[in-house]
């Protein structure tokens, strides 16, 4: 209840723990669609690791619909502020031209 407060207040933490209850059914039934919703809240806050998971809701279709652009636009955001495997999974959508256009040599400065 307080993690939901404090969520509907504008929290990036909170969304992002809500979340993750929200996905693992944690004290409330599992729910994808507000796991991304509440994701994607704190994400536009710039908060990383909601940013890296929406990359991933995004990437399967979970919650949103499957989209590998804005899985690349949400992973590139988490790369640039130093996520370590969003900047993994960035060289890789640039090397497979994913979500991307193609681009080897910036790939391969996200795979360093």
């Amino acid at each position: 209840r307080l993690y939901r407060l404090a969520a509907e207040q504008g929290l990036a933490k909170a969304q992002l723990n809500l979340a993750r209850f929200c996905v693992l059914g944690r004290g409330m039934p599992q729910d994808a669609d507000e796991a991304a919703r509440l994701f994607r809240l704190a994400a536009e806050q710039g908060h990383c690791t909601s940013q890296f998971n929406l990359m991933q809701f995004f990437l399967q279709g979970r919650g949103v619909s499957q989209d590998d652009t804005e899985a690349a636009r949400y992973c590139r955001l988490a790369a640039e502020q130093g996520d370590t495997k969003a900047q993994g999974k960035l060289g890789a959508f640039l090397a497979e031209g994913r979500g991307v256009s193609q681009d080897i040599g910036e790939a391969a400065r996200y795979y360093r």
